[in-house]
């Protein structure tokens, strides 16, 4: 019996392990948008070039393995959010999108990857 609690414990955290923390989900991402600080602050984390919030190192953790998954371990909220950001940088902050794309995608794979769903939703990558 032992055994078998120890076992679904052990399940339980490998399926949890599956998705991304949804603790940083309620953030509001509108008033980091909104400010430059804050935007430039998250940007020279995720760069390199900056101290890190706690949210902001868990994006910077994930963001390489969500590129590479297709985001499949977000939950529907960070995908909004994802897009809702991306749509922000291309349009609004053009210079930051270039700086954060040489960065997480230097070779452009992740771009011709998304390029159609990007097409989609009205961005042009």
């Amino acid at each position: 019996m032992k055994v078998a609690v120890v076992f679904l414990v052990l399940v339980v955290c490998a399926l949890a392990d599956d998705k991304y923390t949804t603790k940083y989900d309620n953030i509001d991402l509108d008033q980091i948008l909104k400010s430059d600080r804050l935007l430039n602050n998250y940007v020279n984390c995720l760069l390199e070039q900056g101290s890190c919030t706690a949210d902001g190192k868990e994006l910077k953790k994930n963001l390489p393995d969500a590129l590479a998954t297709d985001c499949s371990k977000c939950s529907e909220k960070q995908k909004e959010a994802t897009e809702k950001v991306v749509r922000f940088l291309i349009n609004k902050r053009p210079q930051l999108w270039e700086k954060l794309a040489k960065k997480y995608d230097p070779t452009g794979e992740y771009k011709v990857k998304f390029e159609d769903e990007a097409t989609k939703h009205g961005l042009n990558l």
